[in-house]
C-alpha cells in the first residue's frame, strides 16, 4: 500500500510539532509538510513539488483562517482532502465546513486513534464522520429545514443511484460497492460521478450531507 502524504497547518507551534510526531509514528503516513499558517501552506504548494493527499488544518489562525484555507484548497488544489481539527465543534460550523468541501471535522481533543482512523478513511473512502459529527450535521440540517420527504428530492435519482448512495454513506469503497452489487468498478465510478453532478455536491462528504438532508440516511439523534 502506498503511503498517505499528510500535511499539517496550525499556528500553535507545540500542538503542530506534537501532531507531526504522531503522524511520523504511523508507518502508513508520510508527513510532507507542516505550516504555521494558511498562506504559508499555499505558498509551499506553489513553490515546491510536493504531493499532499490529506491536509489537517486548524480553524483559528492569523491571516488566512481555516474557512478561507479550505475554500482556497478546494478551488486551487481539489485533489487534497481536508480534515478540520478544531476546538470549535458547533453544529452550524461543522455543517458549514462539510458543505464547503471538508472531508472530516474533528475536535482537537479527539483520541489519537480516531485521528489516525480519520486520515485513513478520508484517504481511502473520501470522508470520515464520527457519531458526534453526524448528529451535529443532522440537527443543523433539520433545524434549518422542516423534515423533507424522499419523494421531494430536488433531483431525480434512479433506484441504483440511491442504492449506491447509501453504500457510499456506509463507507463502502468503489471496489467494495462493485463487488457487492456485481458491477464493474468503472460502472460504480460512473454512478458516483452522476450523483455528484446531480446533487451538485463537491465530494463524497457532500453526498453524505445530501443523504442526511433529504432523509435518505437515518441518523439517530
Amino acid at each position: 500500500m502506498n503511503k498517505m502524504n499528510v500535511a499539517i497547518v496550525d499556528d500553535q507551534n507545540l500542538f503542530r510539532q506534537s501532531l507531526a510526531l504522531l503522524i511520523n509514528s504511523v508507518d502508513e503516513f508520510n508527513l510532507v509538510n507542516d505550516s504555521a499558517g494558511g498562506q504559508d501552506f499555499l505558498d509551499t504548494l506553489t513553490s515546491k513539488i510536493i504531493q499532499v493527499d490529506v491536509a489537517i488544518i486548524d480553524m483559528d489562525m492569523p491571516g488566512m483562517n481555516g474557512i478561507q484555507l479550505n475554500k482556497a484548497l478546494h478551488e486551487l488544489h481539489p485533489e487534497i482532502k481536508v480534515i478540520i481539527l478544531s476546538v470549535h465543534v458547533s453544529e452550524a460550523l461543522i455543517s458549514q465546513m462539510i458543505n464547503a468541501g471538508a472531508a472530516s471535522y474533528l475536535a482537537k481533543n479527539c483520541d489519537k486513534d480516531e485521528l489516525i482512523t480519520a486520515v485513513t478513511q478520508v484517504y481511502q473512502k473520501g470522508y470520515y464522520f464520527n457519531n458526534e459529527a453526524l448528529k451535529a450535521i443532522s440537527k443543523s440540517v433539520h433545524y434549518r429545514n422542516t423534515p423533507t420527504l424522499i419523494s421531494n428530492l430536488p433531483v431525480e435519482l434512479t433506484r441504483r443511484e440511491k442504492e449506491i448512495l447509501l453504500l457510499i454513506c456506509n463507507e463502502y469503497s468503489n471496489a467494495e460497492i462493485a463487488e457487492k452489487l456485481f458491477l464493474s468498478i468503472r460502472t460504480v465510478e460512473g454512478h458516483r460521478n452522476n450523483l455528484l453532478a446531480k446533487t451538485n455536491c463537491r465530494n463524497t462528504a457532500g453526498l453524505v450531507l445530501f443523504a442526511i438532508k433529504y432523509n435518505l440516511l437515518d441518523v439517530p439523534l
